[in-house]
């Protein structure tokens, strides 16, 4: 793990090819698989995430967040089979949709270490949050490392699941 004040970085072994891993991260639906922290509960869009840009929305639960409510998450980051990563943004309370995101990221970075084999890295960012109400009411890192390595360890775990 890596730890500085902006982001965190956890990193495995996964003994399935890279292509097999980005297929299950580039699929909203099957985020859930993955969550190590339990926040989120499915995904409204379904359709797989094809490029940078484009914009999926997922159900979520967190108490800190005063329980369920609807987060959307712009495509930062799109390298087919090495990388992937969205910025979220919670909808506001009457159901707009937000126009930007919030400034923290999720990346997964994947290197392949032969046919079979790739090391994944989950990077939890929040360098980009500028907003200093956010940042004291938030309390990054909102998500500890401890979730990102059990989310890691879950993807691994779905990956393998038919």
């Amino acid at each position: 793990m890596t730890q500085n004040q902006t982001h965190l970085t956890v990193t495995r072994t996964v003994d399935v090819p890279a292509k097999d891993l980005f297929d299950l991260l580039s699929l909203p639906a099957r985020h859930h698989e993955f969550d190590g922290s339990g926040t989120v509960r499915n995904a409204d869009d379904t359709e797989r995430i094809g490029k940078s840009g484009e914009k999926f929305v997922m159900n979520m639960n967190r108490e800190a967040m005063g329980g369920d409510y609807r987060t959307h998450n712009f495509v930062t980051a799109y390298d087919e089979n090495k990388m992937i990563g969205w910025q979220p943004a919670p909808e506001a309370e009457d159901g707009t949709a937000p126009t930007e995101p919030l400034g923290w990221e999720w990346l997964y970075q994947l290197t392949s270490l032969g046919a079979d084999s790739t090391e994944v890295s989950l990077t939890y960012d929040w360098s980009k949050v500028t907003d200093e109400k956010l940042l004291e009411k938030v309390g990054f890192p909102a998500i500890p490392q401890e979730d990102l390595e059990e989310s890691l360890n879950l993807l691994a775990a779905a990956v393998t699941k038919p």
